[in-house]
């Protein structure tokens, strides 16, 4: 559980390392960290790759990871789901984009907030649809939706869903109960579908916050879907594997119609880790978080000391979504670049003068990335 190791990820075909490759530039974009798997999850890997066949395992079938998930989310969440609810897919971008196809139509209206992440921007425009941008607005020195506009753009009978993104990504905020309860009334009486992606749940930094998932809210468990992974607080995102909760059985009818001969199952290698994630890697998580939080309060002083650059206190996530308009360049990407560290462009959430800085790293690593910065 060294989390300060650096791991050389050279000849791994890295899609976060080879954007830069042959390049002296600290890539610190893509949601991926530097930190390797807790041992209880490659052990089991070890473990069932030594079996050696590697055949069809339909992901409903495979009781221990169906039964990790449910332990998972009464410890966490309380929150006690049936088996039954569970419908696993091969990652959360899918699974909003199949969403879309499930609960909407061709020229339906879905909203989605902005700033948000890439995936999540495109995913109306691919199944036909048009997106309706909710803007993330400051408050109190927190970033949270434009609840007016969100209640005006709702209105319009043409808006079949709103895909929330909870923790926010870029921005790292956590939703409050009175503000998911305020979202959960403007899908109801609007008659709204409200998909929830909190793939970025188990990673609540802020020790004031509680993430509640979206399909515990009363009055929208019929219209309501939320997506899980183990994927992001275990670095595990290669394995290809999520979940849905539907408590619904209609809405799990019509999620699970759509994806026939489009989605392949959650593969075998992905349930058995996220498996022994949810069911042995408690304490693992707890030191991975208190990194996270040192990262964090770290990067948020150095950050607000450099002229012309801000970022807000992030809640949850290991993203940093920092204002950069005081830089006065055009192009803020490239002004970190020149500097030799690789941020994910702005322009690819919502808005160009910002950048997002990924901190899931060994703090030396973070340390060199101000240091050029300040350079």
């Amino acid at each position: 559980m060294d989390f300060s190791q650096t791991i050389s990820r050279d000849n791994t075909y890295s899609l976060k390392w080879l954007k830069y490759q042959g390049q002296d530039i600290l890539p610190m974009w893509v949601a991926d960290t530097e930190f390797s798997c807790a041992q209880p999850i490659l052990d089991a890997l070890h473990k069932r790759v030594g079996h050696g066949i590697l055949g069809y395992t339909h992901p409903s079938q495979y009781a221990p990871a169906n039964e990790a998930v449910k332990h998972w989310l009464k410890k966490q969440y309380n929150w006690d789901i049936e088996l039954e609810w569970i419908v696993w897919t091969p990652g959360v971008v899918p699974a909003f984009n199949l969403a879309c196809r499930a609960f909407c139509e061709p020229g339906d209206k879905v909203m989605v907030q902005s700033p948000n992440y890439p995936p999540m921007l495109a995913a109306p425009a691919i199944n036909k649809m048009e997106r309706v941008d909710i803007d993330t607005v400051e408050v109190d020195g927190r970033w949270t939706l434009d609840f007016a506009q969100l209640e005006k753009e709702a209105q319009d009978p043409k808006v079949k869903m709103f895909i929330l993104c909870n923790p926010m990504n870029p921005v790292g905020s956590v939703l409050t109960e009175a503000e998911l309860k305020e979202v959960a009334r403007i899908c109801q009486e609007n008659d709204i579908f409200l998909c929830s992606d909190e793939i970025h749940c188990d990673l609540v930094l802020d020790q004031q916050a509680k993430h509640i998932p979206a399909g515990t809210l009363a009055g929208v468990e019929s219209q309501t879907i939320t997506l899980m992974a183990a994927s992001k607080t275990f670095n595990i995102a290669g394995l290809g594997t999520s979940f849905a909760i539907i408590p619904d059985a209609k809405l799990r009818f019509q999620y699970n119609h759509a994806g026939m001969g489009l989605l392949p199952w959650a593969n075998i290698m992905g349930l058995v880790a996220t498996e022994a994630a949810f069911t042995e890697c408690d304490h693992w998580h707890k030191v991975l978080l208190d990194y996270l939080r040192g990262n964090r309060d770290y990067l948020y002083q150095e950050i607000n000391a450099i002229e012309g650059l801000r970022m807000l206190l992030p809640q949850a996530t290991y993203l940093a979504w920092v204002d950069a308009s005081g830089l006065n360049v055009p192009l803020p990407q490239k002004y970190f670049e020149d500097k030799g560290v690789g941020p994910s462009p702005g322009a690819d959430f919502g808005n160009k003068q910002f950048i997002r800085l990924n901190y899931g790293c060994p703090r030396s690593h973070l340390e060199h990335a101000i240091q050029r910065i300040k350079a």
